[in-house]
């Protein structure tokens, strides 16, 4: 099986180019942040705080959580067979995911999930920790990175299309927060892999994104005896 693993902070962009690489590789796109997210609500709704204790390992334990393709090409996602797509993208969700996402348990669970799927499907997989922890072997690796303004201003736009009212002093606020906790956390924080390329998408239009992933994947597809990549970063400019 071929696994791409797309990392990099909030909004740099990941979500949607491993998305549209996958349609049009014809792979199983495997959103690792929508299934923390499902977490997170699931424990939100249970009313279990962030932190290790046995009603969560309880609650993990049946927690099932699906991908079911969409006919306009995205994908909705089912907690316990209850649609919660949107759900899991509201706010208060987001403020709170880093916390549970953080936690061994939560972590363990997620990533046996994971890699199992990666066993069974061609997958593009996208997250923080896809190419150090989950898929440290995957075929090819890309690390996303962007400007925090733009970051911001993309996340701004993203909730001004949900009919919501952003503040963009509080995006950036809690983009802040949310690279501090990932990246610091002591159990798989955000990381580049050492054999992972960097792409700056701070100027980049999606469709620019996905050409230079796909343009990359194919290249390497064409040198099937190469065994280490370079470390690089691309840019627009």
């Amino acid at each position: 099986m071929i696994v791409i693993a797309i990392d990099g902070p909030a909004a740099s962009g990941k979500s949607t180019t491993a998305r549209l690489v996958a349609q049009e590789m014809g792979f199983l796109h495997l959103d690792t942040g929508a299934m923390y997210r499902a977490v997170t609500l699931a424990c939100m709704q249970a009313g279990l705080p962030p932190e290790e204790s046995a009603r969560l390992a309880k609650l993990l334990a049946t927690l099932e959580i699906q991908f079911q393709p969409e006919a306009e090409g995205g994908q909705s996602v089912r907690l316990n067979g209850s649609l919660v797509t949107e759900d899991i993208r509201r706010p208060d969700v987001t403020r709170q995911v880093s916390a549970y996402s953080a936690l061994p348990g939560v972590r363990e669970s997620m990533v046996k999930l994971q890699r199992q799927i990666g066993q069974e499907h061609d997958v593009v997989c996208e997250g923080r920790d896809i190419g150090t922890q989950v898929f440290p072997d995957a075929q090819f690796k890309f690390y996303l990175v962007a400007d925090l303004k733009v970051r911001a201003q993309r996340r701004f736009e993203e909730q001004l299309r949900k009919g919501l009212k952003p503040s963009i002093e509080t995006i950036i606020a809690e983009l802040e927060k949310r690279d501090r906790e990932d990246t610091l956390r002591e159990h798989s924080p955000l990381k580049q892999a050492d054999d992972a390329m960097a792409v700056d998408t701070t100027t980049l239009t999606i469709p620019a994104q996905v050409e230079f992933v796909l343009s990359k994947i194919q290249a390497g597809r064409k040198k099937v005896d190469q065994t280490h990549r370079t470390k690089e970063t691309w840019t627009s400019q």
